[in-house]
């Protein structure tokens, strides 16, 4: 498996496949680049670049109090530094698209584009309210069976998901073992969360603004708790040039393999070419 060592002495899990227009891929707050496996099969002519974060997935564990925005875009600019690419395309869902935004702020001239998936410069309480029901906790169920049948209730705002790939959902994000379902991210995970909201939030909104000169995409699930219809529709009264979509029976988030999402992402990819 390709790993790399960052500045601070940790080892990272990325996966790097195709040719052509690099797009690295950022993930959601607890989950790693498995977040992509939907839409690798329809971006096939680009090179697909996905990290697993600091504290997730298949990389190392550190100190709680670096699971921040700012060190993992350190450690996104340093895998690109160390895969020789100059500049890239970030596709980043949720806390993914924070991480793009910091960045297009304070280095655009590593940015190809930028695409958002249900995230944006104001976030929800509600869905900030869910995340935190389960971050960093172990789920009550004990096999991937009973999670995938259980999955659909506490998945507020999806609708028209078949079995199959909620069964996929979980045994992506959990480990089964003989005492029950483990997660797949250091549940210290939580404090360096709870740590970060101690502090005043800042204004997100030059970070979105810091996003008008590139090439942007961004995403919307139609029942997201998280990123709101007005704040999605201030995002595209600010950048009118964004490529921009609503979701249909998905909540937070998007899967990004629904034809909406295909159909953005591929304008996207073809206004940086």
């Amino acid at each position: 498996m390709p790993r790399f060592n960052t500045s601070d002495g940790l080892s990272l899990h990325y996966d790097d496949d195709g040719a052509g227009l690099p797009v690295l891929c950022l993930s959601g707050l607890t989950r790693d680049g498995r977040d992509f496996d939907y839409v690798a099969p329809h971006l096939t002519d680009v090179r697909l670049i996905r990290m697993d974060y600091r504290g997730r997935g298949r990389s190392d564990f550190g100190d709680w109090r670096d699971y921040t925005l700012q060190r993992e875009g350190t450690d996104a600019l340093e895998l690109l530094d160390h895969l020789g690419i100059e500049k890239a395309a970030i596709l980043g869902t949720s806390r993914g698209g924070l991480i793009a935004m910091g960045l297009a702020a304070t280095v655009p001239q590593r940015l190809l584009g930028v695409a958002l998936n249900d995230i944006g410069p104001e976030l929800d309480p509600k869905g900030l309210t869910n995340i935190m029901g389960y971050l960093g906790r172990a789920p009550v169920w004990k096999t991937y069976e009973e999670a995938a049948k259980h999955r659909p209730h506490v998945m507020p705002g999806f609708a028209n998901v078949p079995p199959e790939r909620w069964r996929a959902e979980v045994e992506k994000f959990y480990v089964e073992t003989p005492t029950g379902l483990t997660i797949t991210y250091d549940p210290h995970l939580r404090d360096a969360v709870e740590q970060a909201g101690a502090t005043a939030v800042p204004d997100l909104w030059p970070f979105f603004d810091a996003l008008k000169p590139l090439p942007t995409a961004a995403l919307r699930g139609a029942n997201s708790d998280l990123l709101s219809a007005d704040t999605f529709a201030k995002m595209q009264d600010r950048h009118p040039a964004m490529h921009a979509a609503t979701v249909a029976d998905r909540g937070h988030v998007p899967f990004l393999d629904e034809p909406e999402s295909l159909e953005t992402l591929h304008a996207w990819i073809g206004a940086m070419r």
